[in-house]
């Protein structure tokens, strides 16, 4: 692969990342790492056009774009007479087998032409809204008892330890959960606010909704099969569990 080509590439990258929405980081893999690149490809998420030029052409360059809540694109050489590249949306490595059933790929798409600006709103409008889906349904089939949240909403859910589960699909809650003690699990995309300090985890949730809320995302609770029902909090609130209790095996 030539110089100017990867370099091309790797411009092409950076530009795309900074015109998604949400924060994304653009990183090159070169022909040098053998190994990450045939990681990458055996997680790219397609049945269709990539899935296609793949099975003709290995995997030589591709360029990741990440965002902190775990979701992942690769941009990839078309091999073909056509400027411009591929995107795809790339699986999650820690999921497992069966989180993926009846979930539909979202498989990937052209990016005709070189022009990154043009190539975003493609990519915003139509790959991203189906990967966001996806990566929501998964992780939901991933971890008994998690609800899939919306872009307009984060649902909590209560674990049988105490702790709270979500997984959001938008950057700006994953900001917001982090900010109030939320742990994510990266592989995953699980996050957690732990329930060992129970006074914590109230102030946390109280001060979750509000923020979150501002950002015109809202909040629902759910509660994991087996566990009563919390004490109430203020309706604008997901309510907190009351009382002490003793923590028991983390829920997987």
């Amino acid at each position: 692969m030539h110089d100017h080509e990867t370099e091309r590439l790797a411009s092409y990258a950076d530009i795309l990342a900074g015109e998604l929405p949400g924060t994304w980081t653009s990183a090159l893999l070169s022909p040098d790492v053998k190994d990450d690149l045939a990681e990458l490809a055996d997680r790219i998420w397609d049945l269709d056009l990539i899935a296609a030029l793949l099975a003709e052409h290995p995997l030589h360059q591709a360029a990741l774009l990440s965002r902190p809540d775990g979701a992942q694109l690769v941009i990839l050489d078309r091999h073909d007479e056509r400027e411009g590249f591929l995107i795809a949306a790339v699986a999650p490595r820690a999921l497992p087998d069966h989180a993926y059933r009846a979930v539909p790929e979202p498989n990937g798409i052209a990016l005709e032409g070189d022009d990154p600006f043009l190539s975003a709103k493609l990519v915003t409008g139509d790959l991203l809204v189906r990967y966001d889906s996806a990566l929501a349904q998964a992780r939901h089939n991933a971890l008994s008892g998690i609800e899939p949240s919306q872009s307009d909403r984060v649902v909590l859910t209560w674990q049988p330890d105490g702790s709270f589960a979500t997984a959001p699909v938008d950057d700006r809650a994953h900001a917001v959960l982090v900010a109030n003690g939320f742990v994510q699990d990266p592989p995953t995309g699980i996050y957690r606010l732990s329930g060992d300090d129970t006074r914590a985890q109230a102030h946390a949730l109280r001060t979750l909704g509000p923020q979150l809320d501002a950002l015109g995302i809202g909040t629902a609770l759910r509660h994991a099969v087996g566990r009563t029902a919390p004490t109430a909090a203020p309706a604008s609130m997901p309510p907190a569990p009351a009382g002490p209790r003793t923590p028991t095996t983390r829920a997987r």
